[in-house]
């Protein structure tokens, strides 16, 4: 007995020996990481800016244009900030790289991807793929958190510098430096537009048109003329039409030093609004026979341009002559999408401890959510903030919030919590379109009669219905009374308008023929 327990303990020692051997020969590998090379020759000098790896699935389409997806089926992206980045250095992605849809790089599912980097370092156009941005080609590789390992990558090649489409019979655009805006930046800022011209433009060249100023979605270019305008589309078949109301249609573009500006001067962005009335649209008016009068510029657009035509109606009522704005962004912030910013304590949460939605289907299922939406701009922006994302959220509040000590726009909520920083809503309320008519209603309700013009769908994927409601809670009980028209969808969602493009001109060409012969009458 004695002897087998010796026995059993020498054997017990032997094995610990051959697992320590074991382990000593067998060592763990290091951690997964992308070390990125800055070539040389492919700058002049250092570089700073926001470093991105993004791991694609499919070799169809280069992984960088991918950046800015949600969804937990996205593409994977990981970001840091870089500084004095110099051609020939090294940088670093690793675990502590801020990532999306999956936290970190440690989270990656084991494959093969497409790999891609890419380096933003344009403050003038905040997308990921701007003009001189660096990237390197894609390299197919597998990423294996398990198995560690370094991935090479090399950024070569550069996004070419801007150039203007080229120009048709009935396409312009425009590139015009904005003193007010280079002022307010401390370099050269450019606005930037899309010119639609009338049928029959060429054929009477002394006449003169009014002016549609048209806004599109969240961070749509000016280049979106071209598609608008392409053959067979109806936007194509209306304008077209030999009985189509003539006017000239201008397209503002979506894009700035925060993402889109939503064209209103701000604390973080600059006069936009005054560059925007001051600047682009007496150049247009003036080189292309715009008629150059208030009664003669309508507005529309929807979502991010609904938003915008309502507000700068509203902030410029004496400037144009109506509104046909749907889908709008939230237009009053009791209801921002769903968040209540003056009563809600956090973003992310509801008042019920829950995952708050940012988007639906129109059976009312949960597309994402605020903290999942919100990841994604936190790995977009420098500090991982969604503040400086140039997405959606990092928009609205570079728009509306104020402006840090540190030259940033200050976040209504934190990056990681989703904690509301009530300090901040000051700056916001004079952005909250219902509560400046609300406040304002006596001065304006005479200025906007006949004016606005709203629809929604009563099943907006981002809950914009709801923010709608509010506003209209408060014009149906207005005095003096509010006239005007807001319409609602059942069962229509994001960007539902309840009027053909060919109706909304109608009613454009009316109201300039009503606006004139007022100002005859005066």
């Amino acid at each position: 007995m004695i002897r087998r327990t010796g026995a059993l303990a020498l054997f017990t020692a032997l094995l610990a020996c051959a697992f320590a051997l074991s382990a000593k020969s067998d060592p763990k590998p290091a951690p997964l990481k992308f070390q990125i090379t800055l070539a040389e020759g492919a700058a002049d000098g250092p570089l700073s800016g926001r470093l991105f790896v993004v791991l694609g699935k499919s070799g169809q389409q280069e992984p960088r244009l991918s950046v800015g997806r949600t969804g937990m089926d996205a593409p994977p992206v990981f970001a840091r900030d870089v500084k004095d980045f110099r051609p020939g250095a090294q940088v670093v992605i690793d675990e502590s790289a801020a990532g999306f849809p999956v936290e970190n790089l440690s989270k990656v599912r084991a494959g093969e991807y497409f790999v891609q980097a890419i380096l933003d370092t344009n403050r003038d156009l905040k997308s990921v793929n701007a003009p001189g941005n660096l990237y390197s080609g894609v390299e197919k590789a597998r990423v294996d958190p398990a198995g560690g390992g370094t991935i090479n990558v090399t950024l070569r090649q550069k996004v070419p510098p801007e150039e203007l489409p080229a120009e048709t019979e009935h396409l312009r655009y425009v590139k015009l430096r904005s003193e007010l805006l280079s002022r307010f930046h401390g370099r050269p800022i450019y606005l930037r537009a899309g010119i639609i011209l009338p049928r029959s433009y060429a054929a009477e060249p002394s006449r003169k048109y009014p002016l549609r100023v048209h806004i599109g979605g969240y961070g749509d270019r000016f280049t979106e003329v071209g598609d608008m305008l392409s053959p067979g589309s109806e936007f194509q078949r209306t304008w077209s039409a030999a009985d189509a109301p003539q006017m000239i249609l201008l397209h503002l573009d979506g894009d700035g030093p925060f993402g889109d500006s939503y064209q209103i001067d701000s604390d973080n962005n600059g006069p936009y609004g005054r560059a925007l009335t001051e600047e682009l649209i007496p150049y247009v008016e003036k080189n292309f026979r715009g008629v150059g009068e208030p009664y003669a510029r309508v507005l529309d657009g929807g979502s991010t341009g609904g938003w915008v035509s309502l507000a700068l109606q509203i902030f410029y009522p004496d400037y144009f002559n109506g509104t046909w704005s749907y889908c709008p962004d939230g237009v009053d912030f009791r209801a921002f999408q769903l968040v209540d910013i003056y009563s809600d304590k956090n973003a992310y949460l509801n008042r019920h401890g829950f995952e708050r939605p940012s988007a639906r289907d129109l059976s009312g299922d949960t597309r994402f959510t605020m903290r999942h939406e919100l990841q994604l701009e936190n790995v977009m922006g420098a500090g991982d903030s969604w503040a400086m994302s140039g997405g959606q959220w990092g928009a609205w509040n570079a728009a509306y919030g104020p402006r840090g000590a540190d030259g940033r726009p200050v976040p209504l909520w934190d990056p990681k919590t989703g904690e509301i920083d009530q300090s901040v809503l000051e700056s916001w309320k004079k952005y909250d379109l219902r509560l400046v008519l609300e406040k304002n209603w006596g001065a304006l309700a005479p200025k906007l009669g006949g004016k606005i013009n709203i629809w929604v769908g009563e099943a907006d994927n981002y809950f914009l219905n709801n923010a709608v409601h509010l506003l209209d809670g408060f014009l149906s009980k207005a005095s003096p009374p509010f006239r005007g028209r807001i319409a609602y969808g059942p069962g229509k969602g994001h960007c539902w308008l309840g009027l053909t493009q060919r109706q909304m001109m109608d009613e454009m060409l009316r109201a300039v023929e009503q606006g004139r012969s007022v100002r005859g009458r005066g």
